[in-house]
């Protein structure tokens, strides 16, 4: 069973790397392919910028898919980015991780769910709530 800590990532691990194809592909109209690869891609490389400070977390529940973010979605979190109103943050809110939108109102700080079902968290001195990391990417299946 997992302790509820947030996985971190080994830099000591070889790269995986897939490879690249130069064409991107359309969403519209379809285009020919190049039968060709123009790199290999790497997507610790591509997605983790500080790797000492990148985590990787499992999101739970729905109080986020307004944002992109659905049950399951793996997401990659960095620890060494400030935390700001607009950026969705990971939180510890008495104890517990949480996935929320960081947001101000006026001097309020609050934690803003993406889903109205969920009412928004105020952060003030009476609740143990602090930001844990900035969430930089999600990866989830379509």
């Amino acid at each position: 069973m997992h302790d509820g800590r947030p996985f971190r990532t080994d830099p000591t691990a070889p790269p995986v790397v897939r490879p690249l194809l130069a064409s991107r592909v359309e969403a519209g109209f379809p285009s020919p392919a190049d039968d060709y690869v123009e790199r290999t891609l790497d997507l610790n490389e591509e997605l983790i910028t500080r790797p000492a400070a990148t985590f990787f977390l499992r999101a739970g529940g729905r109080s986020m898919q307004g944002a992109g973010i659905h049950d399951g979605d793996l997401l990659i979190v960095d620890r060494s980015i400030t935390a700001r109103p607009g950026r969705v943050v990971v939180a510890v809110v008495n104890g517990e991780f949480t996935v929320k939108r960081l947001q101000r109102n006026g001097k309020q700080l609050m934690l803003v769910a993406e889903h109205p079902g969920y009412p928004p968290i105020m952060l003030d001195p009476e609740i143990d709530a602090w930001t844990w990391g900035v969430v930089t990417y999600v990866v989830h299946q379509p």
